[in-house]
């Protein structure tokens, strides 16, 4: 699997020129506005959520003694939190909502890598938005069912930062899945997509490395993440589809 997630994380570096050699950029724009507003309304609302969440823990502590301390904890929890979900809940809206969009440019890339010929379902923008929200909730719902175990015990002293990371390497993994269905969409079913996904988690580990990591560049971030991580994914996906279907 180690492989798989490199060679995610390697698809991104050649996604800057093919979108520019396939002139795919005209197809990002209303993505990358849907990404950018979505990141403007769930950072404010994170920020203003935060102290509440952290006012919420502080009164956990009925004691006077040590009254300060534990309410700056619980804003540091409240902020971690906050931060957590507003990431999950971002890059599933961001998604679905965008999928439309992010189909024809997997499926240029697709003609580009393999040739022109139709192989694939054909899907109407109804059925690819239909699809993406089914896919990201799903996605979502599964998610939080994770992270939400281990956001807990990522307070525990010492031993936390392990769930911290897997807390990091669980919001990769579906990060990368939402990208890769952009082309699965063309070539499976639901359950299908989801089956390929978990036998290709290390493409889809590696992809959304890359995408979280993105999210951490301000401003820059959020308009760039889709077409470069979806570009990347795309690419992947078509080989690992390919590979399937010659082996």
């Amino acid at each position: 699997m180690i492989k798989n997630i490199v060679s995610g994380i390697k698809a991104y570096f050649g996604a800057l020129s093919l979108i520019s050699k396939l002139n795919l950029w005209k197809y990002f724009a209303i993505p990358m506005l849907i990404s950018f507003i979505t990141a403007m309304v769930i950072g404010v609302s994170a920020y203003g959520l935060s102290d509440n969440i952290g006012a919420f823990i502080s009164k956990l502590w009925i004691w006077e003694w040590g009254k300060d301390t534990f309410t700056t904890i619980g804003n540091i929890i409240g902020g971690l939190v906050i931060i957590i979900l507003g990431l999950i809940l971002y890059k599933h809206i961001i998604m679905a909502l965008s999928a439309p969009f992010m189909s024809p440019v997997s499926e240029k890339i697709e003609a580009h890598l393999v040739g022109s010929d139709k192989t694939y379902r054909i899907t109407s923008f109804t059925e690819q938005l239909w699809r993406a929200i089914r896919i990201n909730v799903r996605n979502l719902l599964m998610e939080l069912l994770i992270t939400i175990p281990l956001l807990i015990l990522s307070f525990i002293p010492l031993i936390g930062i392990l769930f911290t990371i897997l807390i990091f390497f669980v919001q990769s993994y579906y990060a990368g899945f939402g990208n890769m269905d952009y082309t699965l969409e063309r070539h499976y079913k639901y359950k299908e997509s989801i089956n390929f996904v978990k036998r290709h988690r290390g493409l889809a580990i590696g992809n959304g490395i890359v995408f979280i990591l993105f999210l951490l560049i301000p401003f820059i971030g959020v308009i760039l993440v889709l077409p470069l991580s979806v570009t990347a994914a795309s690419v992947k996906t078509i080989e690992a589809l390919h590979l399937k279907k010659i082996m």
